[in-house]
């Protein structure tokens, strides 16, 4: 399986596509839906579908743009659905003063979802704490962390369904991964599991 990572997405969140035996699935549309799919096509991938790991306004800047251009269906966790149509909760308007609501998500995704891609599968992992649905996604080679874990910190808790405490647990799950897997964060460099996790040891 592999991972590209279409950096700058909006405001600097990372937007990944993955892909094994021809099949791609974007991660987090932040970056331009042109550069997508431009990647796509050079790369003779076919666009299956696009997970959100969460649903903050910077991680799906492109999402409507892409669906409309693909038709493809996008992913969330059933717990952050409400927050692609509400620019409060997806804090568009925290940081920008007016509202910026997005289409609802085509699937609603579950604890331990397991989605097929190519030759390979991604399972879903709740991880809440950043807010109520954030995931991260397991694949046979990575974790893609999304704003649970950063190389050298984790999410901010201080948003709509932020919560410390649900954090905690969340990070605790994640020890029970290799620690040399390498995670692919919503922000930032990627790193080794441990390496991360030793970096957020302090909450």
């Amino acid at each position: 399986m592999e991972i590209i990572n279409l950096f700058p997405g909006s405001w600097c969140s990372n937007c990944y596509i993955i892909s094994d035996g021809g099949h791609a699935a974007v991660i987090d549309p932040s970056a331009s839906a042109k550069g997508i799919l431009d990647y796509i096509k050079n790369h003779g991938l076919q666009l299956d579908f696009i997970i959100i790991t969460h649903g903050h306004f910077d991680h799906i800047m492109s999402l409507d743009t892409l669906r409309n251009a693909t038709n493809i269906p996008a992913y969330i966790h059933e717990y952050d659905n409400e927050l692609l149509g509400d620019g409060e909760k997806n804090a568009f308007k925290t940081f920008f003063g007016k509202d910026r609501a997005f289409a609802p998500a085509d699937r609603l995704l579950r604890d331990k979802d397991k989605l097929a891609l190519g030759n390979s599968e991604l399972e879903i992992m709740l991880t809440p704490g950043h807010t109520k649905g954030s995931v991260c996604i397991i694949t046979p080679d990575f974790l893609v962390t999304g704003d649970t874990l950063f190389a050298n910190s984790y999410g901010r808790c201080d948003l709509y369904g932020g919560n410390i405490s649900a954090m905690r647990e969340s990070l605790k799950k994640l020890r029970d991964f290799d620690k040399n897997l390498p995670i692919y964060p919503g922000h930032g460099e990627s790193a080794k599991l441990g390496h991360a996790l030793d970096n957020a040891a302090y909450l």
